[in-house]
C-alpha cells in the first residue's frame, strides 16, 4: 500500500468522532477514502454529523508519526504483513455480515481468505485444570477435522486453544486466528510472545487497532465481536457467571451465529456461565463431534448403548474420585487404600494425564473431551 493511500484510510479511521459505522457511509456516497477527503464540510454534511465532518477534514495529531510508523511495520515482513481494507479480497466474508464491521484489518501471518469453516473458542482466564483440557482437545480435535479455531490469545481457554489448533491441523492449513485487542506491534499478554510466533507461521493474528494500541480496558470487549463474526459458531469451555466470554457468546446469537457451551461441575463457579447459556438456548456440547454435527460438517455418530460403561470407569480409584475436586482425606475414606499406596497411585495417574494436582491438596480427574 503506497503512502498516500494508507493515510487515506487511517485519516478516515482515526478521525475523532466519526465511527466505523458513519465512515461506511462516507465510503458508499463517495467511494475510496481519497475522494471522500477531497470533499468540503457542507458535501459532507449531506452524509454526516456536521462535528464528524469537520473533524475529519482535521488532520489527527501527530499522523504523519502514525503513517510512518505503520509503514515501517508493514516493511518489516512484507510477506506475512498486511493492512486489509473493506473490498480488498482478502477481507472475511463472515465479517460483512455482522452490524458493525471495522474499516481496516491489521493482519500478520497468513492470508484470511485461506480460512477454512472457522469456530470461536472462548473461556475463562483461569480455568480449571479439566477447562484446561477440554479448549486444548476440543481445538485439537477441531481443527483435524477442517476447522481454523478463532480465539483472543488471553490466558486459560483461549491459550489452550490456541496450542490445540495448531497440534491438530493439517499441514499447509490455517489453523486458527487470534483477534487481540492491541495494537499488532506488541504481544499481550507477554507471556504468549512465543505463542504469538508460532500462529504468525500457520494462522494469523488481526487487530482492528492501530499501530502503537495499547492494551486498552476497553478494547477487547469490542474485538469480541470480531471473534464471534469471524467463525460460523462459538463454544464457550468455561465461564464465570460475570466472564467476557458471555460477551462474545451474546454477541455471537446477534449475529445469527451458533452458541454451544460444555457442562461443568455443579460446584464449580467457572461453570455456571456455561450452565446459564444451555439454560437460554446455548448448545450442548459433549464432545468435539456434537460442535462437528451441529454445524453440519460431519454424519452423526453413533452413540454408546445404555449401560455402557464410561471411559476410566474400570479403574476403581478414577471411578471413586467422580469428577469435582476432592482432597486425599476424602479418597482415603472412599477407598480404603493407604495412604502412601494411594499417593504413588495419583502420581502415576497424574503423570499418565487422567488427574490433575489442584492448589490446597486438591485432586481432580480429568475427563477426555
Amino acid at each position: 500500500m503506497e503512502r498516500a493511500e494508507l493515510a487515506a484510510w487511517l485519516r478516515l479511521t482515526l478521525a475523532p468522532g466519526l465511527g466505523s459505522r458513519a465512515a461506511r457511509q462516507l465510503l458508499k456516497a463517495f467511494g475510496l477514502p481519497a475522494a471522500i477527503l477531497e470533499q468540503d464540510v457542507a458535501t459532507l454534511t449531506q452524509v454526516v454529523a456536521q462535528d464528524a465532518a469537520i473533524s475529519l477534514r482535521q488532520e489527527p495529531p501527530h499522523f504523519e508519526q502514525h503513517i510512518d510508523r505503520t509503514l515501517e511495520w508493514l516493511r518489516q515482513d512484507a510477506a506475512l504483513r498486511a493492512l486489509v481494507t473493506l473490498g480488498d479480497p482478502e477481507y472475511p466474508a463472515a465479517l460483512l455480515q455482522i452490524e458493525d464491521p471495522p474499516l481496516l484489518l491489521y493482519r500478520l501471518g497468513r492470508p484470511l481468505s485461506e480460512t477454512r469453516n472457522a469456530l470461536a473458542m472462548v473461556g475463562s482466564r483461569n480455568p480449571t485444570a479439566q477447562g484446561l483440557q477440554n479448549a486444548r482437545q476440543f481445538a485439537r480435535a477441531l481443527a483435524e477435522r477442517g476447522l481454523t479455531i478463532v480465539s483472543g490469545l488471553a490466558l486459560g481457554v483461549d491459550g489452550a486453544a490456541h496450542e490445540g489448533a495448531l497440534e491438530g491441523a493439517p499441514a499447509g492449513a490455517l489453523a486458527t486466528i487470534a483477534v487481540v485487542g492491541t495494537g499488532l506491534d506488541r504481544v499481550y499478554p507477554r507471556r504468549h510472545l512465543e505463542l504469538a510466533h508460532r500462529i504468525a507461521e500457520r494462522g494469523a493474528l488481526v487487530s482492528e487497532y492501530p499501530i502503537g494500541t495499547p492494551p486498552l480496558q476497553e478494547n477487547f470487549p469490542r474485538r469480541n465481536r470480531l471473534i464471534s463474526g469471524l467463525a460460523q459458531g462459538t463454544l464457550v469451555v468455561e465461564a464465570a457467571l460475570q466472564s467476557g466470554s458471555l460477551i462474545t457468546a451474546r454477541l455471537a446469537a446477534e449475529q445469527g451465529r451458533e452458541v454451544f457451551a460444555i457442562p461443568g461441575s455443579i460446584h464449580s463457579p467457572q461453570a455456571r456461565g456455561c450452565h446459564a447459556l444451555l439454560r437460554q438456548g446455548a448448545k450442548l456440547a459433549e464432545s468435539a463431534q456434537d460442535v462437528l454435527e451441529e454445524l453440519q460438517l460431519a454424519p452423526a455418530a453413533p452413540r454408546p448403548e445404555a449401560g455402557e460403561p464410561a471411559e476410566g470407569e474400570d479403574d476403581p480409584l478414577l471411578a471413586a474420585m467422580g469428577y469435582d475436586p476432592v482432597s486425599l482425606d476424602a479418597l482415603i475414606a472412599r477407598t480404603g487404600i493407604p495412604t502412601p499406596r494411594l499417593q504413588a497411585t495419583l502420581l502415576e495417574l497424574e503423570l499418565a494425564g487422567h488427574v490433575a494436582r489442584l492448589p490446597g491438596g486438591l485432586f481432580q480427574r480429568l475427563a477426555a473431551a
